[in-house]
């Protein structure tokens, strides 16, 4: 195994401060790329798709649960495997409360294209509490490119996507695939995906902060059982 060199506690710091430098630049043109995004247009959804959840039958509308805005991760499950993606499995068990997310307007929903009565034993095995669709009578998965044709076959990949309502209209914003899922799971990671972002005062463009009633960003954080949803 190649180990770090071993050198004097001086040394390691000079060394910590020049890649903090960098670090603090990453920082930096992260936030300018965020901002982009946030700037990129959005298209209608004006298609009908049906969803099966644990209430039964679902809109794209039913899956913001009345809120601003909706992330979908689209979960690897074919309706003939018998588990789901051991990568998108790894990557729903690093989701955290989603209180926080919720109390920025913005909820969270996994989907499949596997009928919903095959992915119901899985989530009971994996202990999952979180909103979980299956898009098994709908073209959502085709659509939104993460259920693809190759040599005749359908295959599978994993991805986001981004969703805003305006009263009873929604619109898609954005959506990122495979590499694109990296370094991704906290509440703020997936808020950066977003239109409205974190809705924090500094953030660009500006004019999309808070419109909840409530203190923007981070002074809405709270406990995740002190919420009011």
């Amino acid at each position: 195994m190649s180990l770090p060199e071993i050198v004097t506690r001086a040394d390691w710091r000079a060394a910590r401060e020049a890649l903090l430098t960098k670090e603090k630049a990453a920082t930096r043109a992260r936030d300018a790329l965020n901002a982009e995004r946030r700037g990129l247009p959005m298209v209608e959804v004006d298609k009908e798709y049906v969803f099966e959840g644990g209430d039964g039958k679902a809109t794209l509308l039913d899956l913001f649960e009345g809120r601003d805005q909706l992330v979908v991760y689209h979960f690897m499950f074919a309706p003939e495997w018998d588990a789901g993606c051991r990568s998108c499995s790894a990557f729903l068990d690093q989701i955290g409360h989603l209180a926080h997310l919720r109390a920025r307007g913005t909820s969270f929903a996994a989907v499949s294209r596997a009928p919903y009565p095959r992915l119901l034993p899985f989530k009971a095995r994996m202990g999952w509490t979180l909103p979980w669709y299956s898009s098994y009578v709908s073209d959502f998965n085709t659509d939104f490119e993460v259920t693809l044709e190759h040599e005749g076959e359908l295959v599978e990949r994993p991805g986001l996507s981004c969703f805003l309502r305006e009263r009873d209209r929604v619109f898609h914003t954005y959506s990122t695939y495979e590499r694109g899922l990296d370094g991704l799971g906290s509440a703020t990671s997936l808020l950066d995906l977003t239109a409205l972002g974190r809705r924090e005062q500094w953030e660009k463009p500006e004019g999309r902060a808070s419109t909840l009633g409530a203190p923007a960003g981070s002074e809405r954080l709270r406990y995740h059982d002190e919420y009011e949803d």
